[in-house]
């Protein structure tokens, strides 16, 4: 089979793979299937936890799978059952002759699907279009690599780095195009994170809501950090989403929490304290920020002291996005491992 169908049949999945849900314990994975000559004749992906997986999904499309058949999958296919069966005996038992995979599977239960598959005689070829496939997956392999949450810090400033004016006003420095695009990515995390210092000075309502006002169906966990005593009449408490208070200093330990409870990806939108604690303590995967273009100047700055006393001490980051969202700039960006952070 020729390059070019491979590749084809990889980018058909991984489309396929976006189109289930971004939030929860499982990954997002697409697969094809192709006949002898190379032709898609079934596809399916992973529609939440509890539902077939991406490969079942396509099996099912078929009454019988010819001879020759190669099965296409952006993640290794599982080796573990969990609420469903592992994936690898499936393809064996529809009578697969070669699987065809991106990324391989971090997990520690799930893993190891590659090998069982070559055992049973299948051919098997891993890293076909890796990079694209890692990229888009990041949130649940860096999860499941790291055995924590995935953390995107997101803030929104003025272009000179400010969050808010002096008078500690705040609404709206970001655009309309902006604040649909922070709460769409509300909806795809497990939960959203502040501190209590924020709730207090802004009584942030911290669900992920459409253009249109209405609710996202995934509404994210609110965790509130901090031990300052927070009234129950703030909008954070209101039953639109769960919310949760942790009163602890330690980022690991809540982390931890977190993840033990299931929770992928974390959301952190502040306050300053806060974001520069991650910052500080080199937990954040990902950033996401939108700049206005508007100056504020003034001490209301979006993050504080992250431990960088000397410009040999920065904290580099790696630009992966940036492009004009309405009238801001969107940058998405990640920690730069290799300069030391």
């Amino acid at each position: 089979m020729s390059y070019d169908k491979i590749n084809n049949a990889m980018r058909r999945a991984l489309e396929l793979a976006l189109l289930g849900p971004a939030h929860g314990v499982n990954p997002q994975v697409g697969t094809v299937i192709l006949n002898a000559e190379g032709e898609i004749i079934a596809e399916g992906w992973h529609k939440g936890a509890g539902t077939p997986h991406a490969e079942v999904d396509a099996l099912s499309k078929l009454s019988e799978v010819p001879r020759g058949a190669t099965a296409v999958v952006t993640l290794e296919p599982c080796n573990h059952t969990g609420r469903t069966g592992p994936c690898a005996q499936a393809l064996i038992a529809a009578g697969i002759g070669t699987v065809i995979y991106a990324a391989d599977d971090p997990g520690d239960a799930s893993a190891g699907g590659a090998a069982t598959l070559r055992a049973a005689g299948i051919e098997v070829v891993s890293g076909v279009m890796r990079e694209q496939a890692e990229e888009q997956a990041r949130v649940w392999l860096t999860a499941n690599r790291r055995k924590r949450p995935f953390v995107t810090l997101k803030w929104a400033t003025s272009i000179d780095g400010r969050a808010a004016a002096e008078d500690r006003t705040s609404k709206w420095i970001s655009g309309p195009e902006s604040r649909a695009d922070a709460h769409r990515r509300r909806s795809e995390a497990d939960a959203i994170m502040v501190g209590t210092g924020t709730v207090i000075a802004d009584d942030p309502e911290l669900t992920a809501r459409k253009p249109d006002g209405s609710l996202y169906e995934h509404q994210p966990l609110r965790v509130v950090v901090g031990e300052r005593e927070l009234e129950p009449t703030y909008r954070v408490f209101n039953s639109d989403a769960q919310t949760i208070q942790l009163r602890t200093h330690s980022l690991h330990g809540i982390l931890e929490a977190l993840w033990q409870e299931g929770i992928k990806h974390v959301f952190v939108e502040g306050g300053p304290t806060l974001a520069s604690h991650f910052a500080r303590l080199g937990l954040v995967d990902e950033f996401i920020i939108y700049q206005a273009p508007m100056l504020l100047g003034g001490s209301r700055l979006a993050i504080g002291d992250v431990g960088v006393s000397n410009i040999a001490d920065a904290k580099h980051i790696e630009f992966a996005e940036t492009y004009m969202l309405g009238n801001d700039i969107f940058i998405r960006a990640r920690a730069n491992k290799k300069a030391g952070n």
